[in-house]
This record gives C-alpha cells, sequence and structure tokens, in this order.
C-alpha cells in the first residue's frame, strides 16, 4: 500500500467501501472527502502536524457537525491504508435537548401533505409518503415494500450488512394491497418508475419539494428522513419504550434513537414552564438597589 500513488489508493479504498456495500449516497461522499484530504496533502507526506493543519482549516469553514462528517471520511481512508495512528478526533459537540421549530414536520403538516397529494390526484405519492412515515423506514429502504411482503403482512429489509422485520399495519396493508391490484403489480417493489425500477432519494425528493409548494408548507421541513423523525417522535409520545424504538428503527445504539425523539423548543419551554419554579413577581424597585 505504501508503493502506491495516492489516487491507486483512493480508487482501491473506493472499491473496498462497495464491497462493504456501503451506500451509494456514503461512496459518493467519502470520494469526495477523500479527494479534498488528498488535494490539500499534494505531494506531500501525511503527518500528524499536516493532518491537525488539515482540521484547522475545516473548523474556520464550516459548523462543528460537518467538521466531524468530513472527519468521518478521512478517519476512514486513513484507516484503510494503515495509518490508523493519524487518525484525528472529532470535535465534541453537546447535544441540544430540543429541535428547532422551524425544521420539525408536525403530524398537522404531515396530515395537509397527503390531502393535498390526493387533492392533486397523486395517489402514489400519498401512499409512499405513509408508507415512509407510518414505519419509520429510511427512504433507501422503500425499495424493500414488496408485493411479497404486503401479502405476507411484514417486510425484510436488508441493508448495510443488517437485517430486520417490521409488520406492516393493517390499515396501511388494505391500502397497498388496493393501490397493487390498481397498479396490476405482481411482483417486486411496489413504488417503481415509468421504468419499472424502483424509486430513488432524487426521484422522491423532487416529488415532495412540489408538493411542499402547492401544500404551502415550508420546504426546509419536508424531505423523506423528517418523516422518519415525525415516526419516532410520535411512537415515543405514545409508548415511551425507547428500546422498542430503536428496534424499530434499525439503531444499533438508543443514543442514536434519542435524537429522533426530541421535541421541538416550544414543547419544551412549555415542560420547564409547567414544573412551577418561578413563583415571585418583579421585586421592588428598593430592593433592587439594595
Amino acid at each position: 500500500m505504501e508503493k502506491m500513488s495516492w489516487n491507486e489508493k483512493l480508487e482501491s479504498y473506493l472499491i473496498f467501501l462497495e464491497r462493504e456495500e456501503r451506500s451509494v449516497a456514503t461512496r459518493k461522499q467519502y470520494r469526495r472527502e477523500t479527494e479534498r484530504f488528498l488535494e490539500f496533502l499534494g505531494e506531500r507526506m501525511a503527518t500528524k502536524e499536516l493532518l491537525l493543519e488539515y482540521k484547522a482549516g475545516l473548523e474556520e469553514e464550516y459548523q462543528p457537525v460537518s467538521v466531524n462528517t468530513k472527519l468521518a471520511a478521512v478517519n476512514s481512508f486513513l484507516s484503510f491504508i494503515g495509518r490508523a495512528d493519524l487518525r484525528l478526533k472529532f470535535l465534541r459537540i453537546q447535544q441540544k435537548v430540543y429541535c428547532s421549530a422551524d425544521k420539525e414536520l408536525t403530524k398537522e403538516e404531515y396530515m395537509c401533505l397527503i390531502k393535498t397529494a390526493e387533492e392533486k390526484e397523486d395517489f402514489r405519492l400519498s401512499l409512499l409518503i405513509q408508507t415512509l412515515c407510518s414505519i419509520g423506514i429510511r427512504v433507501s429502504e422503500l425499495k424493500f415494500i414488496t408485493v411479497e411482503g404486503v401479502e405476507e403482512g411484514e417486510i425484510t429489509i436488508c441493508l448495510k450488512g443488517k437485517t430486520r422485520v417490521i409488520l406492516i399495519p393493517e390499515k396501511l396493508r388494505k391500502i397497498l394491497r388496493k393501490y397493487v391490484r390498481r397498479k396490476k403489480l405482481d411482483s417486486g417493489s411496489i413504488f417503481v418508475t415509468r421504468s419499472g425500477k424502483p424509486m430513488d432519494r432524487s426521484n422522491i425528493w423532487k416529488m415532495l419539494k412540489s408538493l411542499c409548494r402547492a401544500a404551502g408548507i415550508c420546504a426546509q421541513k419536508v424531505f423523506p428522513h423528517n418523516l422518519r423523525h415525525l415516526f419516532a417522535r410520535t411512537f415515543y409520545e405514545q409508548e415511551k419504550d425507547i428500546a422498542k424504538l430503536a428496534d424499530l428503527m434499525g439503531h444499533s445504539s438508543i443514543d442514536t434513537t434519542r435524537i429522533y425523539t426530541i421535541s421541538s423548543g416550544k414543547e419544551h419551554r412549555q415542560c420547564m414552564e409547567a414544573l412551577g419554579l418561578v413563583i415571585g413577581g418583579c421585586p421592588k424597585e428598593a430592593c433592587l438597589t439594595t
């Protein structure tokens, strides 16, 4: 590996990521960030000092979360080429106890999206949104919603080396079966393009952006992963079982699941107000001067 050029190492690394069954999106991101790092190195030999300089440059240009994402790609590449000793520490980020209301899709807005899709007679999109949200799957897992799975009442998701089985709610199953009959689908993925291929992230993203404009909902809130967040929040509010939610979401760590259950700042403030720990009024002016 040491005698190979940086470009050769990069190509070997990309093959490694593919064999590890990393998603297309992850491979693209890791390639982009690794190329950025190699461009920084140029002809220089990688040293800890240069790595720290690279990290400092990222900190000046990007938010901490983005910096850590970029460092993850670089660290992965360094481990692959046998230079784990050069790996960089991630920035420590204190997790917010609430999320911004302007980024949180509410249940009312979700209902509005479905209603708008049906008013536009885009029943496929309406059903797609309900499917993503009612079982909390990732958009990359939508292809596992198959004719066979709907008939059995459960789907098996095999992704990133993990396998999990998800039950399809009976109400959703009935609607999906009607859709299958209407579209005369015999087998395979239910949500497909005109050419018969499973719909991908870009297809769905464009459809949602067009729908949110028609529904009058902020585009910043409308993307597939926010539907997964809504599922998690709704499930947790009802069941208060984070371990079960982690299983449904396909998370290896409950710490990851906690991110999905964060409530809005408004809800967080209401909880604090309800504690009733502020009981006094404004002190008299005389008291303020003592």
